[in-house]
């Protein structure tokens, strides 16, 4: 945080006539963050939050996306902050406005059932607004090639910095070549639907299952584009089951059913994130969260490297038909008719792209529906053949 709560708290005074501190707590924020934010009660108990950005980009972020809140708001059945006063700053403008109800989530222990379902209905829901309402308001739209073309770009950029394994690059630049994996209808997306951007309520503050999603904060990189996107914090962090139960509630809240690569191009976006922390982080010299980002990226680059070794070893074992020549143990029971399975159980890094039916070509890359089994979820998304764990990005 590069200002004081105090100075915090008399900006918001000054941004919002009758707006009298009486106290205010900072809120932490992490190292090369956008905004300096805190949270201000005034004499008539009014609960208040003022965002104050610390670049000249974050300044222009807060002052493109102003023009969203009344627009959306009429259209929104989850609350979102709405203007009520800014006020100038060396950055750009520093914004007030009421703070909404309910308390940020955890992703990584997120629940399946209904709080699950609860979120998926209301990424269900943002999804079906017209895109129309985010092109009044100026925000960014991408069709399915420009938003492909400019991951390249990105990867570009990421490849010069000299900080990203080749093994990655090669990876992503494969997956971003597939034109295949690149046909969606565009849709109004959040941009940054991570848990400290979602609230929600509980009846019971003991039983997780109860909530309900409340309001989304931090729309600056709202946008239209890929639906995936908002999907890459979830299938990074939460628990498989509740990933099930996000997607089928989304599904079926969708006016348009979600093509079947969605849920590949939400692991992309979700390997690909901290190569954007660290792009960020170079432009806004945050040192820190540079050397973050990196180690993040070599630490991703190793899991990858032993999932895919693991997986290769295991159809070559699988692929095999069993002999008892070949082991020095007594031979088992055996059905003739199955493979014998040197490892019956799915590995940890396996499991993060198995909680829905999967098709995989020997390259790994997802198949059309129509070589899904019988018995699916109609229009869920399908898991990708390589579905990683990601390790936690640095915050940005």
């Amino acid at each position: 945080m590069t200002r004081s709560p105090l100075v915090l708290a008399a900006l918001a005074s000054a941004a919002v006539p009758g707006l009298d501190p009486v106290s205010v707590e900072g809120v932490p924020t992490s190292a090369g963050g956008s905004f300096d934010i805190a949270f201000v009660t005034d004499q008539q108990e009014r609960r208040w939050v003022i965002k104050a950005p610390v670049t000249h980009g974050a300044g222009a972020e807060l002052e493109a996306v102003a023009t969203l809140g009344p627009l959306l708001a009429r259209r929104l059945e989850l609350a979102m902050p709405l203007v009520r006063g800014s006020v100038t700053v060396p950055e750009g403008r520093a914004i007030v406005y009421l703070r909404l109800p309910g308390r940020p989530l955890d992703f990584r222990v997120l629940p399946p059932g209904g709080l699950a379902s609860a979120l998926g209905r209301a990424l269900g829901h943002l999804h079906n607004i017209e895109t129309a309402v985010f092109d009044e308001a100026g925000r960014p739209s991408y069709d399915a090639e420009a938003h492909r073309r400019r991951q390249l770009s990105e990867l570009d950029r990421a490849a010069a910095t000299g900080h990203v394994p080749t093994n990655l690059l090669t990876r992503w630049e494969q997956r971003l070549e597939d034109i295949s994996l690149w046909r969606f209808a565009p849709t109004a997306v959040h941009g940054s639907f991570v848990g400290d951007n979602v609230l929600a309520s509980f009846e019971d503050d003991d039983d997780r299952e109860s909530g309900e999603v409340r309001g989304v904060l931090g729309w600056e990189e709202s946008r239209v584009g890929d639906p995936a996107d908002d999907f890459a914090d979830l299938v990074r962090l939460a628990p498989a089951a509740a990933v099930d139960d996000v997607l089928r509630a989304y599904a079926q809240s969708r006016v348009e059913q979600p093509d079947g690569n969605l849920l590949a191009r939400a692991h992309l976006a979700a390997e690909m994130t901290p190569m954007r922390t660290l792009l960020r982080a170079l432009v806004g010299g945050a040192r820190e969260v540079v050397d973050q980002a990196a180690a993040s990226l070599r630490e991703l680059d190793e899991q990858i490297t032993v999932a895919d070794e693991q997986r290769a070893l295991e159809a070559e074992m699988t692929s095999q038909p069993w002999s008892p020549a070949a082991s020095p143990v007594p031979e088992p029971d055996w059905d003739a008719t199955q493979p014998h399975r040197m490892f019956p159980d799915q590995s940890a890094t396996q499991a993060i792209g198995e909680t829905l039916d999967r098709h995989g070509d020997e390259a790994g890359r997802l198949q059309p529906d129509e070589d899904a089994p019988a018995g699916r979820d109609e229009g869920l998304p399908q898991r990708p053949e390589d579905g990683q764990p990601i390790p936690t990005r640095p915050s940005d």
